[in-house]
């Protein structure tokens, strides 16, 4: 899927931009800014075999207050030991069901939760890991949105059931699936904060995970338009941060919504430095900045 974005920065305008955000990447993509975050129950597994199924429950969970995803996710993973990747493997679904049959995050129950690790359990004995099974979707040269809806669609298959799993959203259904991309996210990119351990998928196809934050994000820089943080929202912030990095277009998400998340840091206080820096950049419908036609 496509979307046009709302505006275009000039040559000038995607420097000065961008150089705002490294600012804030450089300050906030370390380890010490990441608590409180789904992502800290992650980090602690060095086997990618065992950290994608820790990042697909862990992004799965992440909705509602931080506090209690990070009190639910402990609570799966915990039970799910050392190997995760094991566990599931060697697990009966019965087992599984009896483990998690009490388990509750809001409206997820114990069987949404079983049925995301049975679906994941399949793909990983059909295609070896879920790296293998997202890219047997993946078409070149496009982002990853149909990638992802054959990587979900495969997931409920695998699951063996065909009841509504709040665990799964579907990009065809116009979510912004702001969770899956967020695993993806986690597993594709690597650096400070993000631990990465897929090494055959491209950072530059990714879309951002787009949540209130973000939305709102894209909303004071003119990224977007739509009052609706869905898809095409995401697509349209997305495109807007890729003429800024096209290489990476996600780079920014995690010290970005940082200023929605800790206590200690003001989203008001991101916005006017970002709106600061992206005054006067924006095309006119000449095709001229307001900047180029002060001059």
């Amino acid at each position: 899927m496509r979307t046009k974005a709302t505006v275009s920065l000039s040559p000038a305008g995607k420097v000065r931009l961008r150089g705002t955000l490294e600012e804030i990447y450089r300050k906030f993509n370390r380890p010490e800014w990441i608590s409180p975050d789904p992502l800290e129950c992650v980090l602690p597994y060095r086997d990618p075999r065992d950290r994608e199924i820790a990042a697909l429950v862990a992004s799965g969970l992440a909705y509602g207050r931080v506090r209690q995803i990070l009190k639910s996710v402990r609570s799966v993973l915990d039970r799910l030991g050392e190997s995760p990747r094991d566990t599931i493997e060697k697990s009966s679904r019965s087992r599984l069901e009896r483990d998690f049959s009490s388990f509750r995050h809001r409206f997820t129950t114990g069987t949404d939760l079983v049925n995301l690790i049975w679906g994941a359990r399949g793909l990983c004995l059909m295609y070896g890991g879920l790296e293998s099974a997202f890219l047997a979707g993946a078409t070149p040269g496009e982002n990853e949105v149909c990638a992802l809806e054959a990587f979900l669609e495969k997931m409920t298959e695998a699951s063996g059931s065909t009841v509504r799993n709040s665990l799964i959203c579907r990009p065809a259904d116009g979510s912004a699936c702001k969770r899956h991309w967020l695993f993806l996210k986690w597993m594709v990119r690597s650096d400070s904060v993000d631990p990465g351990g897929w090494s055959r998928c491209d950072p530059a196809r990714l879309v951002i995970p787009l949540d209130t934050h973000m939305h709102r994000i894209g909303l004071a820089l003119g990224f977007t338009n739509r009052k609706a943080a869905d898809l095409k929202s995401a697509l349209e912030v997305t495109r807007s941060f890729a003429e800024i990095v096209p290489d990476d277009p996600t780079r920014y998400d995690f010290v970005l919504t940082r200023f929605g998340i800790r206590e200690d840091l003001r989203l008001e206080d991101l916005l006017e430095k970002c709106r600061a820096a992206a005054l006067d950049i924006h095309s006119t419908e000449d095709g001229h900045s307001r900047e180029e036609k002060k001059r």
